[in-house]
């Protein structure tokens, strides 16, 4: 849950969160144990020793049945979540597991892998504190792609994430097109020109200078900084955007604005979903999948020797 929502929480609502969280932690270690057995992907949790934040890096993993009986390589999918969240919440509280499952299982996708990296209050940027964007662009990727049977190249790497995880996704897309082939960004947090003032995005330290919100570094950090950039680069990445219709902080409105910049520019590659919710994981959880079938419909099929 984003440091947003607590907020309008209150103080018993920050207890509640974090009685959840303690919960789905619980959750998160079941998962682990008996994903193979109640589900057809595996999950674990594994760490990095990152250069770029000082400290170790966890991530989650999601490997498609057969992976490990098999000699296949797969596209993968970095999955980013939300302000404050970590390397379980797409688990937890999206069911993304279930979802990819399911879809694979049904014929609807091909089998690929999930990469969940827990980013905490970073919004996956390089801001005046942490460099986060170096730590999963420039160290994460790298391990996965030497630890991993993956399809080390363009066609099969994908990006996706919700609110500042989708801040985070539309950043990279627009600056790495070389290595994504399509991206989902679900309830952006891509507001132009500013943040809502009820937003993390105001109070968390890479949008921050002298302990106060920075509009400079706001508008380095946003996508509408990278858009010509992007265009110069003449890469296209295919992208899903959706949003809440009833998104407290007008997501729909500031989504619209991306959408309208990407069909001017790539009319065919870009989709854009409104749909009845707030800012908050029924949206997501509802159409991560939607946004897997229209991702993986861009990326390279499982490749290599099959068992």
């Amino acid at each position: 849950m984003s440091s947003s929502v607590m907020d309008r929480l209150g103080f018993w609502g920050a207890v509640s969160a974090r009685v959840r969280r303690g919960l789905s932690l619980v959750a998160m270690a079941f998962i682990v144990l008996a994903g193979p057995l109640a589900t057809a992907g595996e999950v674990t949790l594994h760490s990095i020793k990152s250069k770029a934040l000082g400290t170790d890096y966890k991530y989650t993993v999601y490997l498609p049945d057969g992976y490990e009986s098999g000699r296949l390589r797969y596209p993968v999918l970095f999955l980013l979540h939300g302000n404050g969240g970590n390397e379980n919440e797409w688990l937890v509280s999206g069911q993304v597991q279930q979802t990819a499952d399911k879809l694979i299982k049904d014929g609807r996708v091909q089998p690929f892998i999930i990469v969940m990296p827990g980013g905490g209050s970073t919004w996956w940027v390089d801001g005046n504190k942490d460099k986060a964007e170096s730590a999963w662009i420039g160290e994460l990727i790298p391990h996965i792609d030497a630890s991993y049977r993956t399809i080390a190249e363009r066609g099969g790497r994908m990006v996706a994430g919700l609110s500042a995880g989708g801040f985070g996704t539309v950043s990279a897309a627009f600056k790495y097109p070389e290595l994504f082939v399509s991206a989902a960004a679900l309830s952006p947090a891509i507001y132009s020109p500013t943040p809502p003032g009820h937003s993390s995005a105001m109070r968390v330290a890479p949008f921050q200078k002298d302990g106060r919100f920075d509009q400079a570094s706001w508008d380095r950090l946003n996508y509408t900084a990278h858009w010509e950039a992007y265009k110069a680069k003449k890469m296209v990445v295919p992208m899903y955007i959706n949003s809440g219709d009833h998104d407290t902080f007008s997501i729909a409105y500031h989504a619209a604005g991306l959408f309208q910049k990407l069909f001017e520019y790539q009319p065919k590659l870009v989709e854009f979903r409104v749909i009845d919710g707030d800012h908050e994981w029924s949206v997501w959880r509802d159409t991560i999948g939607d946004a897997i079938r229209y991702m993986t419909g861009f990326a390279s099929r499982p490749t290599g020797v099959k068992p």
